[in-house]
């Protein structure tokens, strides 16, 4: 499929699909590009907020990521500089009005291809979710973005995943051959028609993962009818990260990359990618890869124990976690279809309680004889299920 067609398709149906005035109503969040993760995996959790952030969001759609970022920062009264860049005009026209309902401000809207990227940086920041796959030359997109990312800088990255799409890229290539050169509408309406008389055995509506189609014509269209959509394993992320000098620093919930708890020890010998490549073999569910990326050697890693560290907690209240903790010696996480147990001390919970975004852990430790010990096992649990984030976002 050619770039015009590409572009024909985000025309008719801009993605996702959103209507500005539920603005009013409601902020779309989730990772990556949540300003506390982002600090966690790309600044070890100390980045210096009073300083502007420069932010690409890099193939913006409707505008999901431009306006978490734009909201949680301006809520959190912190300067930014976005550039949106989208080759559609229909999408960034859905983006622009979600911001004047909201009142954002800091904005340039710019619409091209995210290969032209180099025109506009460099970032500090760069959020490209559900973009990369789509290109001709996925690589070509990987090099660009590093082109344009400040030496200090890092990227949220979101691509397609294949065992969790399963039956979705069959669907894709029959529909393609079926409804060659017909125009967007119609390549629609044929679709839904034939997909209406799939088996219920076919492998994509066993798929029960998989839900864009249910979420409107932009969300079926997307996931059936793209023309352009290749899959990327763990293994090809890193491996295309490397070709453009990146290098992964993480990803919202590590634990799912970890296979141990699925087959114990593991063979000698089996470096991380491997390791991660395992993990996504055996669980068979992952329908994205969501990663943080910087510079090669430019890594840091979060702040795990370090005095001066600001936890925070995401999706949970502190007090909360704190009596579930202190009652039942344990946190069972539910992630992507998994059940996840981490022991942890009862003693814990107070300790828990006192998370509220401002405390550093050593004021959270101050006078506890075996703080070391009590918050390891915190932080296993929740910085490697994603419910807990290091950042000095409000400090």
């Amino acid at each position: 499929m050619s770039d015009e067609a590409v572009k024909a398709q985000y025309e008719s149906y801009p993605y996702p699909e959103r209507k500005p005035t539920d603005e009013r109503k409601r902020l779309i969040t989730g990772s990556p590009s949540l300003p506390v993760e982002m600090d966690h995996w790309l600044w070890g959790g100390a980045r210096d907020w009073t300083q502007p952030l420069r932010i690409l969001v890099a193939g913006g759609g409707t505008g999901d990521a431009l306006i978490q970022l734009a909201q949680l920062l301006t809520d959190a009264g912190r300067p930014y500089d976005i550039t949106y860049l989208d080759m559609s005009v229909a999408a960034r026209s859905l983006a622009e009005k979600r911001a004047k309902v909201r009142k954002l401000d800091g904005i340039t809207f710019v619409t091209g291809s995210l290969l032209d990227a180099g025109a506009y940086g460099p970032f500090d920041y760069i959020d490209c979710c559900g973009v990369l796959h789509h290109l001709e030359d996925p690589q070509a997109g990987f090099d660009a973005l590093a082109g344009v990312l400040a030496p200090d800088g890092g990227m949220g990255l979101m691509v397609y995943a294949p065992h969790g799409r399963s039956g979705v890229y069959p669907l894709q290539a029959a529909f393609g051959r079926l409804f060659e050169g017909l125009s967007p509408e119609k390549r629609l309406k044929r679709a839904k028609a034939v997909f209406a008389a799939l088996p219920d055995g076919h492998p994509f509506k066993r798929n029960t993962r998989v839900v864009d189609h249910e979420q409107g014509d932009a969300g079926f269209y997307d996931l059936l009818l793209h023309g352009r959509d290749r899959p990327f394993s763990i293994s090809e992320v890193q491996n295309a990260l490397a070709q453009a000098e990146l290098e992964y620093a993480g990803c919202p919930e590590p634990v799912l990359y970890d296979p141990t708890r699925l087959v114990g020890e593991l063979p000698e010998g089996l470096s991380d990618i491997e390791v991660q490549q395992l993990a996504e073999d055996l669980r068979g569910t992952f329908k994205t890869h969501v990663v943080y990326v910087r510079a090669k050697g430019a890594v840091v890693p979060p702040p795990f124990g370090q005095a001066d560290a600001v936890p925070h907690l995401r999706a949970v209240a502190a007090a909360d976690l704190a009596a579930h903790v202190a009652k039942t010696g344990g946190i069972t996480i539910d992630t992507a279809g998994e059940a996840f147990h981490f022991d942890v001390a009862r003693e814990a919970g107070p300790l828990i309680a006192q998370i509220d975004g401002k405390r550093s852990l050593g004021e959270i430790g101050a006078g506890v004889a075996e703080f070391d010990r009590l918050w390891s096992a915190v932080e296993t649990a929740l910085c490697g299920s994603g419910m807990m984030h290091y950042s000095r976002l409000f400090a």
